[in-house]
């Protein structure tokens, strides 16, 4: 069976169309907020690792992320074999024409527009009845046709929804226009029996569902989100929502990575392909960890760094005489190699570029690399050897965050137990260099207490941690600051071979983050 799209052209029945949303459902976590340039910097590499579908933001949610969208769709959007860029919409007809003008300049735009049709999200949530429910879809899906030709319909607590009902929202988007049905287990609620159920009840119940892509987004609040999805796989689904690491509301959703892996290991019981080039996989899982300031956990699936380690012996014995008695792939496969210690103090810039490009990097600008290459120098004079990890580390500091607001520019701090801890702090704000002078409990509070005499805010700190990026006494800390105003919460990251600088720099860019977060006013009832 084949099916005829508007993006897609001819789709054969054994491709799974793969739907991104870590730009729109996986920001949407709390602490997740990215500016223009990290979301920039993101969207290039989601369309380096070959997603089909790129869910951009939801334009009407505020200035900034219309100009994010439209960024990405003028950027990202109009390159060669770039993916379809999406914008979020809900009914509404502003909704609609400005999801459509921030998609507009991409070659392939698609919007997507959501109503909730559980009895209890129409009941308590819209304040509708079902028939006006139904009008909505068709009204909603007619104006976003006449905009675009690809227009995604979603049926928001779709596993929920009495099946009959959900039968007749379905025909009406499909009658309307709709190139692609999209039923969301929006809460995570459902079995994977569910959504095999869900699936085979539409495409033998509802009229011209064989002409239209069929589409599942789960999310993870019981842990099933990537079981439900291949069970909406086998049951006819052809386009799979997800994100990098799973990340999204609550528990997240559908981790892209993972949902991936199982198709290619797994290809002798789900026998489906995608155009993922997954030697990027970890790539853009770490760089993503560094946009956000969220590391995955250590026994993630596919890109933990535990993911490919054996500590028993008996596994160890295994591995060594062949790989394969307990790794069911390769690490190269996701983008995992063996540490490469070439680099060091007498490396120079052309040797760092090449380096960059073999992490996936990319080209750089000039500045950026200029930036990166002195950092580099610092951390290779005070380290006996400098990891691909240790660089990936300094340099999305410098390419992700290089324009942020406020910049971390130096710090030097007096610590002991003869005298109270001393901090000495230059700040870049807006362009201005500031500088101050704090005592503290200890010296990263006494670092903290400098950087808010710098910018005065109402921030509190609810979270302070560090981790080491590599091994030894002489690896560089990561530090994770958790910083909440107004409800509102943000992690930063940063990394440095002084734990004290490496704490600056993340209190810093978790201030940066926070900035966005004030100029961002989410609209009512967001979700899908």
């Amino acid at each position: 069976m084949t099916i005829e799209h508007p993006s897609f052209g001819t789709l054969s029945d054994d491709r799974i169309i793969i739907f991104d949303t870590t730009l729109r459902d996986g920001e949407q976590s709390p602490g997740f907020s990215m500016n223009l340039n990290e979301k920039l910097r993101m969207a290039e590499a989601l369309a380096e690792l070959g997603v089909d579908v790129m869910e951009a933001g939801f334009p009407i949610a505020s200035p900034g992320d219309f100009e994010s969208v439209r960024a990405i769709a003028e950027s990202v959007g109009r390159q060669d074999g770039a993916p379809v860029i999406c914008g979020l919409a809900r009914t509404g007809r502003d909704d609609i024409m400005r999801a459509a003008e921030a998609v507009r300049p991409a070659r392939r735009a698609r919007i997507h527009v959501f109503v909730s049709t559980s009895a209890l999200h129409m009941k308590y949530k819209l304040r509708m009845e079902p028939e006006q429910v139904l009008e909505l879809t068709t009204s909603s899906v007619e104006l976003a046709r006449n905009q675009v030709d690809d227009v995604e319909w979603s049926a928001e607590d779709g596993s929920r929804t009495d099946p009959d009902f959900l039968c007749r929202c379905v025909e009406a988007a499909i009658r309307a226009g709709a190139t692609t049905i999209n039923i969301p287990d929006t809460v995570g609620y459902a079995l994977p029996e569910d959504m095999a159920r869900i699936f085979t009840m539409l495409r033998e119940r509802v009229p011209g569902a064989d002409r239209v892509v069929l589409s599942t987004h789960n999310h993870n609040d019981l842990g099933l989100a990537v079981a439900n999805t291949i069970a909406a796989i086998r049951a006819g689904v052809r386009q799979v929502e997800c994100t990098i690491n799973g990340i999204g509301e609550r528990a997240g959703n559908a981790a892209l990575e993972e949902a991936v892996m199982a198709l290619r290991t797994r290809h002798d019981a789900i026998p489906y392909e995608t155009g993922i080039r997954t030697p990027n996989i970890l790539r853009t899982s770490k760089l993503l960890a560094t946009v956000t300031g969220f590391d995955v956990q250590p026994n993630k699936a596919i890109v933990g760094r535990n993911a490919f380690a054996h500590e028993s012996g008996i596994h160890q014995d295994g591995v060594l005489k062949n790989a394969a008695t307990y790794e069911i792939m390769t690490p190269e496969s996701v983008g995992w190699t063996k540490t490469n210690l070439v680099m060091g103090k007498h490396s120079g810039r052309a040797a760092f570029r090449d380096k960059l490009r073999a992490l996936g990097y990319g080209e750089i600008g000039d500045n950026a690399l200029n930036d990166a290459f002195r950092r580099f120098k610092d951390v290779a004079d005070r380290k006996k050897v400098v990891y691909d990890e240790d660089i990936v580390a300094l340099v999305d500091d410098e390419v992700v965050r290089g324009h942020d607001r406020i910049r971390f520019v130096s710090l030097e701090v007096r610590s002991g137990s003869k005298a109270p801890p001393h901090a000495a702090l230059e700040l870049e704000v807006d362009g201005e260099l500031r500088a101050a002078e704090a005592d503290g409990d200890g010296p990263v509070d006494a670092t903290f207490r400098a950087i808010h005499a710098i910018f005065p805010h109402e921030a509190n700190l609810v979270l302070f941690s560090v981790g080491a990026v590599t091994e030894g006494t002489d690896a560089q800390a990561r530090t994770t600051v958790r910083l909440e105003e107004a409800g509102k919460m943000v992690d930063g990251q940063g990394s440095d071979t002084c734990t004290i600088t490496a704490s600056a720099r993340a209190y810093v860019h978790a201030l940066n983050k926070l900035l966005v977060k004030r100029v961002r006013t989410e609209p009512a009832a967001l979700s899908a």
